[in-house]
């Protein structure tokens, strides 16, 4: 095998910035958001935002130069967006954290134990998707509530975005995050600017209400929505690895990520697509050095985690929640799209959406698993007749 600095390109370097730089900055402020909801204080938040970009570095890199393909990691927004919508669970925010240990659990045992990873993908695909557009609708509500709040600011995030993505669509979420970025500056924002990184170490407690309403949902989620379609990006571009390993490598790192503070990573899916296609190397064999090049990129931005968090901190939140809402409505549009797309199974979906938007919390689970329950007895229900 030849040694890899050789495969290296000015392409693969500018695919992987890209990468990076759009996986980064579109929806960091859904990562914030999310823990936030789950009861992290501002500086867990900083420390999961660090300790989640140091994983997904740290993996991207590895099992991109290990495999000599391009491995593109990612934290997993649905799933943050599934812990924006939820409450801070009875026990704080220590509860939470065994809740994510929990969820790499899984994600381990799904790269162990195919039969596991199989009845997640046997979940039905309208119900998954009714969960998680039930899951985003709140926080895709925030931009019009922010045009709403502060017409000047939230009109000013929104037509950047509206207009980038005619022009460059891969840019919009960034132009929105800068325009973000200008107006808590202009307003007085921007404190915790050059803050030093620093960790915060929170011990896992362990819950049956948590696991069931959080690292239940959070793993079907993350596997259903960015494991199984990170995957699928990878083979349309021709490549072709054993999931299992992946999977047992990206939940063990997000066990070991946990404790401080980190929601799970998973396989990257939309920006899988900028690492693997044609435009990092006309070659297929040399393209993993984008995925390489935009682990780098992840480790300098959890260095940078502090900053970030203390400059978003200090701006309106009801303008961070727009950005992050701008952020899903692709993901929601989709879900949609995948929910209702089929007659049969359309009453059960529908069921499932409303359930899991409700934002019921019985017996400490939240509405996402209550809704998978209803839409499964809904289908089954149908089945029957």
């Amino acid at each position: 095998m030849r040694p890899a600095l050789r495969d290296f390109s000015p392409s693969a370097l500018a695919a992987g910035l890209l990468a990076g730089f759009v996986g980064a900055t579109s929806t960091f402020a859904v990562i914030l958001q999310g823990l936030a909801a789950v009861g992290a204080s501002p500086a867990q938040a900083a420390s999961g935002l660090m300790a989640v970009s140091i994983a997904m570095g740290v993996c991207g890199v590895g099992l991109s130069l290990w495999r000599r393909l391009p491995i593109s990691i990612a934290w997993s927004t649905p799933g943050a967006a599934f812990l924006a919508s939820s409450a801070a669970p009875a026990g704080g925010f220590a509860v939470s954290v065994g809740a994510f240990v929990v969820c790499g659990a899984l994600i381990v045992a799904a790269g162990l134990f195919r039969p596991l990873g199989r009845w997640v993908a046997a979940i039905p695909a309208p119900l998954a998707n009714a969960m998680l557009g039930g899951v985003l609708l709140n926080l895709c509500l925030a931009p019009a509530r922010a045009v709403v709040a502060a017409p000047a600011a939230g009109l000013a995030v929104v037509v950047v975005w509206a207009v980038m993505g005619r022009l460059r669509p891969r840019l919009a979420m960034p132009a929105a995050v800068l325009v973000a970025c200008v107006v808590i500056a202009v307003t007085g924002g921007g404190g915790g600017a050059g803050a030093a990184p620093h960790a915060e170490l929170v011990l896992p407690r362990f819950t049956v209400p948590a696991i069931i309403g959080l690292a239940l949902p959070l793993f079907i989620v993350t596997m259903a929505s960015q494991n199984v379609p990170g995957i699928a990006v990878l083979g349309v571009h021709g490549y072709r690895p054993a999931p299992g390993p992946l999977f047992t490598t990206t939940g063990a790192a997000s066990v070991l990520a946990a404790p401080f503070c980190a929601l799970p990573i998973n396989l990257a899916a939309i920006t899988a697509a900028l690492c693997a296609g044609p435009d990092a190397h006309p070659d297929p064999a040399r393209r993993y050095w984008a995925a390489v090049i935009a682990g780098l990129f992840y480790l300098v931005f959890g260095l940078a985690a502090a900053s970030v968090t203390g400059f978003v901190a200090a701006g309106p939140p009801l303008l961070i929640e727009a950005v992050a809402g701008l952020a899903l409505l692709g993901a929601f549009s989709a879900s949609l799209l995948g929910a209702m797309g089929e007659a049969k199974s359309r009453e059960a979906a529908a069921v499932t959406f409303v359930v899991a938007a409700s934002g019921l919390t019985v017996l400490g689970i939240g509405g996402a698993f209550w809704g998978l329950l209803a839409g499964g007895a809904m289908l089954a229900l149908a089945r029957t007749r």
